[in-house]
C-alpha cells in the first residue's frame, strides 16, 4: 500500500477504489438523500472505519459514497482488526453512537444477529450496543431458538458472571461474615456479583435463610433479571424534584462533609435547576440529533431509576416494615 499516506495515529489516506461496501446493519440499504447531503458539505468528513482483512466498510458507507460523488480519489480511513462478527458489532455500535440513526427494525435485527454471534454478551451489553432496551433484548433471546445457549454472561464492564450464581452467593456470604461492616458494593466487586445479588444475600442472612435460594425460589441475577423485577417505591413516594427538598439536603452536614455526598448534591442541583429550562432546551434540539438525544436521555433516566431502586432496597433493610 505504497499509495497510502499517514494522516495521524491510526488514520491513513486510502484510495477510494480499493474500499468495498460492507455488511451494513441497515435493512433498507443506504439513504441516497443523506449521501447527497454529505456530498454538499464543504468541510472534511470524519474517517471511515474499514475491516483491514477484507477492505470492507464497517462504518461510513454514506461518507464513502459522498466522497465518490465529489470525485475524490482518496478518503481518510481507520482500520479495524478483528473477526467478521466483531466487525458487525462495531458497525452497529458506531451507527448507534453517531450519524444517521438506525431504525427500530434495524436495531432489532442487529440485536438478534449479535445474540447469535455473541451469545455470552449480557442483555444490557447488547442493549447498549444496539440502542434497544435490555428487556427487549432478553425477549429476543428467549423467543429465538437459533440463539446458542451459554452458562455465563459478559457484562458491559467486561466481567464474566455465571448464570448459576450459587458460587458467587456463597462467596458473598463468606465475605459478609468476615467483615459485616463492608459496603455492599465492595462485597459485590470482590465476589464478582451484582450489588443487587449481594444485597439479597445479606437480607437472607439477616433472616437466617440460606444465601442460595432453593430451586424454584425467585432470585435476581444481573445478567437476566428484567428491570421490573426489582422492588419499587409506591407512586406516592415518587414526585418531581423539589427545590425545598434540595435546600434541605444541601444543609445536611453528613452529605456536605464527604466528597461523595457533595458530588451527589451537585448532581441533584444540576437536575433541579436544569428542569426549569427543559421546554426551551427541547425546542432548541436540532432535528437530526433527536433520536440520539432521546436514547441518551432514556439511558440517563434508567441510571437514576437504578439508583433509586438501590436506595429503596437499603431503606427496606434499615427500616423494615
Amino acid at each position: 500500500m505504497n499509495d497510502c499516506q499517514d494522516d495521524g495515529p491510526g488514520i491513513v489516506s486510502f484510495p477510494i477504489m480499493q474500499v468495498l461496501p460492507g455488511d451494513s446493519p441497515r435493512l433498507e440499504g443506504e439513504d441516497k438523500v443523506h449521501v447527497l447531503r454529505l456530498a454538499a458539505l464543504e468541510s472534511p468528513l470524519p474517517p471511515i472505519l474499514v475491516d483491514r482483512r477484507t477492505m470492507r466498510v464497517i462504518d461510513g458507507i454514506h461518507r464513502l459514497m459522498a466522497a465518490s460523488i465529489k470525485g475524490l480519489e482518496v478518503i481518510d480511513v481507520e482500520f479495524f482488526d478483528g473477526s467478521s462478527e466483531d466487525a458487525f458489532l462495531k458497525a452497529v455500535e458506531a451507527n448507534v453512537e453517531h450519524g444517521l440513526p438506525l431504525t427500530q427494525a434495524d436495531r432489532t435485527a442487529a440485536a438478534l444477529r449479535i445474540l447469535k454471534s455473541h451469545p455470552s454478551m449480557s442483555d444490557r451489553a447488547i442493549a447498549k450496543s444496539t440502542g434497544l432496551g435490555a428487556r427487549a433484548v432478553a425477549g429476543l433471546r428467549r423467543s429465538s431458538d437459533s440463539v446458542p445457549k451459554s452458562n455465563f454472561r459478559i457484562g458491559r464492564d467486561g466481567k464474566v458472571r455465571p448464570l448459576n450464581g450459587a458460587e458467587g452467593r456463597l462467596r458473598v456470604a463468606e465475605l459478609i461474615r468476615e467483615n459485616p461492616e463492608a459496603s455492599l458494593r465492595q462485597v459485590a466487586r470482590t465476589a464478582g456479583v451484582s450489588p443487587a445479588t449481594a444485597l439479597d444475600v445479606r437480607r437472607r442472612l439477616e433472616r437466617g435463610d440460606d444465601p442460595v435460594p432453593s430451586q424454584g425460589s425467585p432470585v435476581t441475577f444481573e445478567a437476566e433479571a428484567p428491570r421490573n423485577a426489582l422492588p419499587e417505591q409506591s407512586p406516592a413516594a415518587i414526585g418531581p424534584p423539589s427545590t425545598a427538598t434540595l435546600e434541605k439536603l444541601m444543609r445536611d452536614p453528613s452529605l456536605r462533609q464527604s466528597e461523595l455526598g457533595r458530588r451527589l448534591l451537585r448532581m441533584f442541583k444540576e437536575n433541579v435547576l436544569g428542569a426549569k429550562d427543559m421546554n426551551d432546551i427541547v425546542a432548541s434540539v436540532p432535528s437530526h440529533c433527536l433520536e440520539l438525544i432521546i436514547q441518551l436521555s432514556r439511558h440517563n433516566s434508567q441510571i437514576w431509576e437504578d439508583f433509586a431502586q438501590e436506595l429503596n432496597r437499603r431503606a427496606r433493610v434499615v427500616n423494615p416494615e
